[in-house]
């Protein structure tokens, strides 16, 4: 997991509105469009961001692309975060 492409994308605001969307299921770029007032190519450029970070994969089914978290990168995220307050204590 490349962590500063992860961070960076963590980092704005729209993109972690739109993880929160996803936490409901699987949904269309045209579907997480309608919760913003921006066009589909500044929609299209926050989900490549969060693409490009591994924090979403993409389906295709038909004419339509769906978007999904990536669960597994959250845990990577959490495990090193757990990691990282250990060792703190373990300086301790």
């Amino acid at each position: 997991m490349a962590f500063p492409d992860t961070f960076k994308a963590l980092s704005d605001p729209i993109r972690r509105e739109i993880l929160q969307l996803l936490k409901g299921g699987k949904l269309s770029a045209g579907d997480i469009g309608q919760h913003f007032n921006m066009t589909g190519a500044a929609i299209s450029y926050h989900l490549n961001q969060l693409k490009k970070a591994d924090l979403i994969y993409e389906t295709k089914y038909k004419n339509y692309i769906y978007y999904e978290l990536n669960t597994s990168i959250f845990e990577e995220i959490i495990l090193w975060l757990e990691l990282l307050k250990g060792g703190k204590e373990n300086e301790k």
